[in-house]
């Protein structure tokens, strides 16, 4: 009896020791954190002799527990204790604006969609310098949004061309893009990331032969729609095409400054060009009502900025044939966005 009681009474000293420790010895986390990093490893100690502990995908949440120069120790939700890049981690507020911005380009309709060409950083906002939300791959499909135009900073050490009249030089300008990436994860469970890239870095997903078209035109596309269907030979369905497109280089004040809808001709049994409009200064979005079933009726509309003030053209398209339905002055609409 005597000894089932001492088996008893050091059970609970055990148990008692267990549970101090962990109330009373638990290192309270310095702050919130979340993995940057595609895939990070976290190492048992900051030696070089080292063993991994546990391995962390981008935007899992961690606790920050101390620092070692550019090394910092972090908590996982399991309990998992490691040492981790500095590098590798978001901080909860910048973990918090890049959730706002996925936020919002769900709720914005998508002017084209791409991949990108190279090895390429998302950016929380349009600049160079402005802080990666996460890097990614060649050929990850994107969805654009929007389009600004962003002065080239200046390389240090260059020496600046005097404009002999002793106003400063003008910046070259550069596209950038807000996009939504959908980023491969080893578990598809489609990951989506919204941020900034760079233009030249998306090769845009043309229909062909639309590449084809606009490069005999001496024409940029940046954006196309499907207005509706025909049926083309043997019965087969045929979208007939919106694009918006523009000359030059970057960094233009329009989004576009021409527009071509291509329909398809039975009689030659390729697309031609049935309605041509030039010399806009077009700001996406583009607003599209496209023609429900074979030939239907289709409306798209979008503002003008070519007289030096908003004007928003509506335009219709019946069967082969599309019209100016109006123009009409308005106040700009003003969008929203928390990261500029």
């Amino acid at each position: 009896m005597i000894r089932k009681l001492l088996i008893g009474f050091a059970l609970v000293l055990v148990i008692g020791f267990a549970v101090y420790r962990h109330y009373h010895h638990a290192k309270a986390p310095l702050e919130a954190a979340y993995i940057g990093g595609r895939q990070v490893t976290l190492w048992s100690t900051v030696a070089q002799v080292r063993e991994p502990v546990a391995v962390m995908n981008f935007g899992d949440r961690v606790d920050v527990l101390g620092r070692f120069e550019d090394q910092v120790k972090v908590r996982t939700t399991a309990g998992v204790v490691g040492w981790i890049d500095q590098d590798q981690l978001l901080t909860a507020d910048f973990w918090r604006q890049a959730q706002e911005l996925e936020s919002e380009t769900a709720k914005m309709p998508i002017e084209a969609r791409g991949h990108t060409r190279v090895l390429t950083n998302l950016h929380i906002d349009p600049a160079r310098d402005a802080a990666r939300i996460r890097q990614l791959d060649k050929n990850v499909p994107v969805d654009l949004y929007e389009r600004r135009a962003v002065d080239v900073p200046f390389a240090k050490g260059v020496a600046i061309a005097d404009t002999g009249d002793g106003s400063p030089p003008a910046a070259r300008k550069e596209d950038w893009w807000l996009v939504r990436a959908h980023v491969p994860t080893p578990s598809n469970d489609g990951l989506t990331i919204s941020g900034w890239l760079l233009g030249r870095f998306v090769d845009l997903n043309v229909p062909e032969p639309l590449p084809d078209y606009a490069s005999a035109a001496g024409m940029r596309i940046v954006s196309w729609f499907e207005l509706n269907d025909v049926i083309g030979e043997s019965g087969a369905v045929r979208p007939q095409y919106l694009v918006l497109a523009t000359r030059g280089a970057e960094g233009q004040p329009c989004d576009f400054t021409l527009l071509r809808v291509f329909t398809w001709g039975k009689q030659n049994q390729r697309y031609e060009t049935a309605f041509v409009e030039s010399n806009l200064c077009g700001k996406l979005p583009l607003t599209l009502t496209a023609g429900r079933g074979v030939g239907g009726d289709a409306t798209f509309s979008f503002e003008d900025w070519s007289k030096g003030k908003a004007e928003v053209r509506t335009y219709h398209m019946h069967q082969t044939i599309v019209r100016l339905e109006r123009a009409s002055h308005s106040e700009p609409a003003k969008r929203e966005h928390g990261h500029r």
